[in-house]
């Protein structure tokens, strides 16, 4: 079944609008004062405002300087009580960026195109207000390291052991410390040496001819051999069974089979 497709209004299509980046206390601080503004009758008379003043922007410009010198922008936070959040801003203007729009969704599901980015700014707390958003900072640090209580539920419920009895002994606890298992004690790999290339082929020629397949750990055990070293020679001289009923076991590549049968045959 195919979806249904809904109109997009596109009446603002062409509207320049601002693009703004900014601190999420400043967009938290925003959406509080909207929402008081709306559910407080008092703060907008009979009819509430929906879209109260939250801030207001300042152009600075300098009429002797040059024109290629782009105009610099503040923000001013205009609610007041919030706490060490910071009141003044800077703002970056950018207009080397990819062409954006705005879109919007209403409650009842219509879609609309609100206008095209004009001007991109970044937002950040201006050089007068550096010390309030330092301390900013800090309190939003000690909050996250705070460990918060924890309730934890006694399985003794009657409380005998939170208040012992005058004159009776304490209940013995049923944990057995025999039942316990101890720690296996640390293994300790002794440092094995290495023998010569030549020798060592000569050890697995006769370690092979003993029995024609070999695992890793075996081999390791009979030779006293590091691990990587005598991988370096079964690579050379062995072929891995990856399957069958030799699996996981080494053998001698069939050239040097022949080379072994022919040494027993003399």
């Amino acid at each position: 079944m195919a979806e249904e497709v809904k109109p997009l209004e596109t009446a603002r299509a062409d509207r320049p609008v601002w693009l703004m980046k900014c601190p999420t206390v400043v967009s938290r601080a925003w959406q509080e004062a909207a929402a008081a503004a709306t559910s407080n009758p008092e703060a907008g008379g009979a009819n509430p405002n929906p879209n109260p003043v939250v801030a207001k922007v300042v152009l600075s410009l300098d009429p002797l300087s040059d024109d290629e010198q782009p105009p610099k922008f503040k923000m001013e936070m205009v609610q007041a009580n919030n706490g060490n959040t910071p009141k003044g801003y800077s703002l970056d203007m950018h207009s080397d960026f990819v062409p954006m729009r705005i879109f919007s969704e209403s409650n009842q599901g219509k879609y609309a195109c609100e206008g095209k980015v004009d001007q991109k700014f970044d937002m950040k707390p201006h050089s007068e207000n550096l010390a309030e958003y330092g301390k900013l900072c800090r309190e939003r640090t000690t909050k996250s390291m705070a460990k918060p209580r924890r309730v934890e539920v006694l399985v003794d419920d009657t409380g005998n052991r939170m208040r012992p009895m005058p004159g009776v002994p304490p209940i013995p606890t049923t944990t057995n410390t025999k039942d316990k298992k101890k720690p296996p004690p640390p293994k300790y790999e002794t440092k094995r040496t290495r023998r010569n290339r030549t020798e060592m082929e000569n050890i697995l020629f006769k370690l092979f001819e003993r029995q024609p397949n070999w695992s890793l750990k075996h081999l390791i055990q009979e030779t006293d051999q590091p691990e990587q070293f005598l991988k370096e020679i079964l690579n050379d001289l062995c072929v891995y069974n990856k399957r069958g009923p030799n699996q996981g076991t080494h053998e001698l590549k069939p050239e040097y089979k022949k080379s072994t049968e022919g040494n027993n045959a003399t």
